[in-house]
């Protein structure tokens, strides 16, 4: 069976994509959220998932203001990368695996969840960036992926509860898939930030903190917030955190966090990265690495 070892969330700021390409990690500007990375790919290394799902936001490449699905999945070979217009040079495209893909479908459909089936899917920097932090160089990423699209755009957006429900049908689906894989769950985005009108500019640390650690400890405390509530917290574009939250719900075991990095600003945005484990019911924990936390 297939099995959840763990979650990482991190942001997917465009900038992030052009220090990459410019070689720029080491740079002072940089290096606090790049040096972040470390623990997680230490963790990579000796746990080798074999697939990523991905709980993201399309900015426009994929879907835009016209056809905005509340959730969709894509079910492709592979998934291709375009120019967005950030300044980011154009990535490699990601495998895909449409067996499991089609699984984690028809698991949501009998879930009662409406979700857009995507057989051709373009996937844009909130994927490619997240891959290229976690899997850093020139080579073919060594995942396979199921990019899963939450609208963060385009009112009524869905609830937290509702972003947490739909990671919890998630995580029984791929628990419930009989080839033996190993997962790793990934939610993107924020954290805290708002890119135009007034408050543009806005980063809540607090609230940002709050939504770490009850990510870990309780992500149903988090959805007593309405959606209008949380963006007054974490800005507009804040409510990204639904690919966070939807992550976490992926998480069906036992949840511990063994990394997180928290470093303001990175273009206007509360940049941080969570590495958490994902110990099944009854099971062993895995030798993983005491909690390490790179300061702000």
């Amino acid at each position: 069976m297939a099995r959840i070892i763990g979650g990482v969330g991190t942001t997917h700021v465009p900038s992030i994509g052009k220090a990459i390409a410019e070689r720029k990690e080491k740079d002072s500007y940089w290096s606090p959220f790049f040096d972040g990375f470390h623990p997680v790919h230490r963790w990579i290394a000796r746990e080798k998932p074999d697939i990523a799902v991905v709980f993201y936001n399309d900015h426009g490449l994929n879907f835009f203001l016209d056809k905005m699905p509340t959730f969709a999945v894509g079910a492709a070979a592979e998934y291709r990368n375009e120019d967005e217009g950030w300044g980011i040079p154009v990535s490699k495209s990601a495998a895909g695996i449409p067996e499991l893909s089609w699984h984690i479908i028809e698991t949501l459909v009998e879930d009662e969840f409406d979700i857009t089936t995507c057989q051709d899917m373009l996937v844009d920097h909130a994927i490619t960036i997240p891959m290229s932090l976690m899997w850093p160089g020139k080579g073919a990423w060594p995942v396979r992926i199921v990019p899963i699209t939450v609208n963060t755009v385009q009112h009524p957006l869905p609830s937290l509860s509702r972003a947490l429900k739909l990671g919890r049908s998630v995580g029984k689906a791929i628990e419930s898939y009989k080839e033996d894989l190993k997962v790793v769950v990934i939610g993107t985005g924020g954290l805290s930030h708002q890119l135009d009108g007034p408050r543009a500019g806005f980063i809540n640390k607090e609230f940002d903190q709050y939504c770490m650690d009850m990510l870990v400890k309780n992500p149903d405390d988090i959805t007593r917030h309405s959606v209008p509530q949380f963006i007054e917290q974490a800005g507009a574009q804040g409510i990204e955190f639904l690919n966070w939250i939807a992550m976490r719900g992926a998480l069906t075991g036992k949840v511990s966090e063994l990394h997180r990095n928290y470093h303001i600003p990175i273009s206007n945005t509360a940049a941080a990265t969570m590495l958490l484990d994902n110990v099944p019911v009854g099971g062993q924990r895995s030798t993983a690495p005491a909690r390490e936390t790179v300061p702000a």
